[in-house]
């Protein structure tokens, strides 16, 4: 019957290291032992070269032992070292790598995040009328649908079809209204669940910054999936954002889930440069009644505690949903509406101030 490894160890172990006059097992100077199924018996002794005379003495002994234990079949010992005048090369850098910072986009002079705590606030709504907003007076404008996991801006822009890439690497954005936009939404049907993991997003999102041809713009807008996530934290590792705007309904509920996204942003070094109440106020189309649905004033109270402008307060009206539906925002299919208004300021007060 062939020797198990256990025996040949137990030989082993009765050789003397002469370098530390332990067993040549506990010294370590024996590796890479192989005890095949018919009791051939390999194994290295990386030694010192300087005392390869004494390490011929030792590989004897441990053949001397081997032959010893029954079922042992060939012994080969090779003995390998190497030059102290030649150490083995140093595979490590010379110097630590330095992590990379967020980074600008080339042809992007700006990147705004739009961002909610929680899902229903009208983010996505926000956007797309945002992005209109200040394509109409004359900004190159992008918009980013980095809601993976509910890309809207298709629908609300517009735009259907594949973008095309005409080299299998660089993606061709869509446009509609004025702003050049890409969504994950056009790469999937409108039916079909994106099922994703995090590295995954990551991923996306880094492709969908990095590889659509954007072209030349003064702002990028991004409108980000509600909460704190993946997508959140990568946007604002790779990418150079320059300010979040917070939207929010005067709810509580959704004022308690903003101060997660804020503190998120204070975490990440991006400044919040403003925050808009949208739903703020219903405004009955037969009597004229003005109702405040959702509560009033509590977004414009977190934003004074912060030290930042509120923005907007943006009602809730059903022409808002259905321009959004139809693929034609509300800035867009009525420019001159009330409606239309609150964000056409938005859009003059973040040219104004720079940030846009």
């Amino acid at each position: 019957m062939p020797a198990n490894r256990e025996a040949v160890l137990a030989a082993l172990k009765t050789v003397t290291d002469p370098a530390t006059g332990t067993d040549i097992v506990a010294s370590g100077v024996m590796r890479a032992l192989n005890v095949d199924a018919i009791g051939a018996v390999r194994f290295v002794m990386e030694i010192p070269p300087a005392q390869a005379d004494a390490y011929t003495q030792a590989k004897a002994q441990a053949e001397a032992a081997l032959a010893q234990v029954e079922g042992i079949g060939k012994v080969s010992i090779v003995l390998t070292g190497h030059s102290e005048k030649a150490p083995p090369p140093d595979l490590k850098p010379q110097r630590a790598a330095e992590p990379k910072g967020p980074q600008k986009i080339p042809g992007i002079d700006r990147i705004l995040a739009i961002a909610s705590g929680k899902g229903g606030v009208g983010k996505s709504t926000v956007s797309a009328n945002l992005a209109c907003a200040l394509a109409q007076q004359g900004r190159r404008v992008g918009l980013l649908d980095a809601d993976v996991y509910g890309p809207s801006q298709p629908r609300m822009l517009g735009v259907s079809g594949r973008p095309a890439s005409p080299d299998g690497k660089t993606i061709l954005p869509m446009r509609n209204h004025g702003v050049t936009m890409m969504s994950i939404g056009l790469m999937t049907n409108e039916d079909q669940a994106v099922v994703w993991r995090g590295p995954m997003l990551m991923g996306a999102l880094q492709q969908m910054m990095t590889q659509v041809q954007w072209g030349a713009l003064d702002v990028l807008i991004v409108d980000l999936p509600p909460g704190t996530g993946d997508v959140q934290m990568t946007l604002a590792q790779k990418a150079q954002v320059d300010g979040a705007i917070i939207v929010s309904t005067p709810q509580d509920v959704a004022l308690l889930d903003a101060r997660k996204g804020i503190d998120m942003f204070n975490q990440l070094k991006v400044p919040i440069i403003g925050m808009i109440e949208n739903m703020s106020t219903h405004i009955c189309t037969n009597c004229g009644h003005e109702e405040h649905v959702f509560g009033h004033g509590g977004v414009a109270a977190e934003a004074a505690k912060m030290g930042v402008p509120l923005l907007a307060e943006v009602p809730l009206d059903l022409q808002i949903r259905l321009a959004s539906d139809g693929g034609a925002p509300i800035t867009v299919s009525q420019p001159d509406s009330p409606q239309a208004h609150s964000f056409q300021a938005i859009a003059r007060k973040l040219i104004e101030s720079g940030a846009a």
